[in-house]
């Protein structure tokens, strides 16, 4: 297994581009919400910090794809932050992350912060989301580290959020799928990917091309069966 400071990826040429994003907390209290809010195209995103498959639609997969188009102004972005791998894996990462990046939101840094979590993310089997480690990624984000944002890491003052935020993952699950539907999850336009399309969550082209055509085509997204 490989620790989290190997894995150490160096900051993202993206970030200062990136940053221009605006985001806020959503009127529900756990829906994060990032870029144009009048852009017609809107991606609901429900993830896990600790999930392997999340690491990967951020950082090969369709993520860098989405936040193109979101820098381009005709498509938003919406998070649903789970913490549920905590309880199978074991360990406290997924919460210690959540509440990292709920403090970096308050610091209006979130996009940069969530972006380098995922590009420096431990393996799953290691509770590597320490609050040391969240604090050393923190520095990569220039302005974010501060004595209420170190504060907030280290006692963990969104805790209440973080209880919310799975709660609100479990209840997008509905009666199918009580413990929530899976990260990562996404719904286009209100419309959710299934379960069993969401590996072109994974290709980057695929989701690329995906977007542009509900772009261009939105009735026809609203009229699919998937």
């Amino acid at each position: 297994m490989v620790g989290c400071g190997q894995r150490e990826a160096q900051y993202g040429s993206d970030f200062a581009s990136a940053e221009e994003l605006p985001e806020k907390l959503g009127a529900d209290g756990t829906t994060i919400t990032v870029g144009d809010p009048d852009a017609p195209v809107k991606v609901h995103l429900y993830e896990d910090p600790r999930c392997p498959y999340c690491e990967e639609f951020e950082t090969t997969g369709g993520g860098p794809q989405l936040r193109e188009a979101m820098l381009e102004r005709w498509t938003r972005a919406e998070y649903t932050l789970a913490s549920f791998l905590d309880d199978r894996v074991g360990g406290t990462g997924s919460k210690k992350a959540v509440n990292a990046l709920r403090a970096a939101l308050e610091e209006g840094k979130f996009v940069e912060y969530h972006e380098v979590l995922y590009a420096n993310q431990p393996e799953e089997s290691i509770d590597g989301y320490t609050d040391a480690y969240l604090l050393r990624l923190a520095g990569k984000v220039e302005g974010l580290r501060g004595p209420e944002f170190d504060a907030a890491v280290r006692s963990m003052k969104y805790r209440g959020f973080v209880t919310a935020s799975q709660n609100a993952y479990e209840k997008a699950g509905g009666a199918n799928e009580p413990e929530g539907p899976g990260t990562p999850t996404a719904e286009i336009n209100d419309k959710r990917i299934p379960l069993q399309y969401n590996a072109l969550l994974l290709e980057s082209d695929t989701f690329a091309e995906l977007l542009q055509k509900i772009h261009d085509q939105p009735g026809e997204w609203e009229d699919t069966t998937l």
